[in-house]
């Protein structure tokens, strides 16, 4: 794998590039969602990686390619089909890949409901509790053999600032209880930063070479994001608007930062979580204390035995 050292503009401090995507390298792996992802995809991009988008919709996979495109001309960007609430269809997502090994995957995809119904999954999971954790947990099972034929390979869970302020709830996982949205996102987010956290755990226990990384984007604004038509376009109402909150909070583009600094700063070490350095909402990408909640090794392996339980996923014995 060859390297180069480059100033990072958007970091501010050096930040040495691997370059993930040669001939004999293989691409990482990224999950996408709108704008975020896109964007965590068109940066690696630009450092010349080839990444590989999981979509469930290859109509917008085909339009975000186009878009990193348009920005990255030298971009070497492909999809494949995935849907994290289908568990029964991952392994044919992952065969679909016809790679050899990963140097990274980025788990950044997610759905956040803003009202109710509750929704579930076809196979009777909490619709975001079922994609947002436990479709990423399910996946892991298939990439890890192809994460473990990599030197160094990382794997990037990404968290949400909005899980800071929650508990899980261990008895009601699937929110049957008193279901408000928000609630349930935020919990589905902690359980993935959970997961991460234990998953890193379990790879040094058996010394493994893979490592486990957490990253949360902070306070990250669409109305504060630079546009990319046709993906996502910022009116010139909207920035004015938002501007007082640019004090505060950040663009996408932003919070994509974290997450590609995971990936390729050869100093951050599995079991760190990584964010925004101003109050964890904005700016430039700083290793954070890990939250007290997610310091519980006992919750954590507890909803570690759960997820197997609900996924049908054995990751008890990882490979090392």
């Amino acid at each position: 794998m060859s390297r180069v050292t480059s100033r990072d503009p958007r970091a501010g401090q050096p930040a040495t590039r691997r370059r993930l995507g040669s001939r004999r390298t293989p691409p990482p792996l990224l999950l996408r969602r709108p704008v975020g992802s896109r964007l965590v995809a068109e940066q690696l991009s630009g450092t010349g990686a080839t990444v590989v988008l999981g979509s469930r919709n290859p109509a917008k996979a085909e339009v975000a390619m186009a878009a990193i495109r348009s920005r990255v001309s030298s971009a070497r960007v492909r999809a494949v089909r995935l849907d994290l609430a289908d568990l029964s269809s991952l392994r044919t997502a992952v065969e679909s890949m016809e790679v050899d090994r990963l140097d990274a995957v980025v788990h950044n995809a997610g759905v956040a409901l803003d009202a109710p119904p509750r929704r579930e999954t076809g196979d009777g999971h909490e619709l975001m509790f079922g994609t947002n954790h436990l479709g990423h947990f399910a996946l892991t099972q298939w990439l890890m053999p192809l994460l473990s034929t990599a030197p160094a390979a990382r794997i990037v869970t990404t968290g949400s600032f909005a899980a800071k302020s929650e508990r899980l709830d261990l008895d009601d996982l699937h929110s049957r209880q008193g279901y408000r949205p928000k609630r349930a996102y935020g919990r589905s987010k902690l359980a993935q930063m959970y997961f991460g956290l234990e998953l890193d755990r379990r790879l040094r226990a058996v010394d493994s070479t893979v490592a486990s990384v957490v990253v949360h984007p902070g306070g990250a604004l669409d109305s504060l994001t630079p546009s990319r038509p046709p993906v996502h376009a910022r009116t010139t109402g909207a920035r004015l608007r938002m501007a007082p909150a640019a004090l505060l909070v950040h663009g996408k583009h932003a919070g994509a930062w974290p997450a590609v600094r995971a990936v390729l700063d050869p100093s951050v070490r599995g079991g760190q979580l990584w964010g925004p350095r101003i109050f964890g909402l904005r700016g430039k990408p700083c290793r954070e204390p890990v939250w007290s909640q997610l310091t519980d090794t006992s919750v954590a392996a507890r909803l570690w035995d759960a997820s197997c339980d609900l996924t049908g996923v054995e990751l008890g014995t990882i490979p090392g």
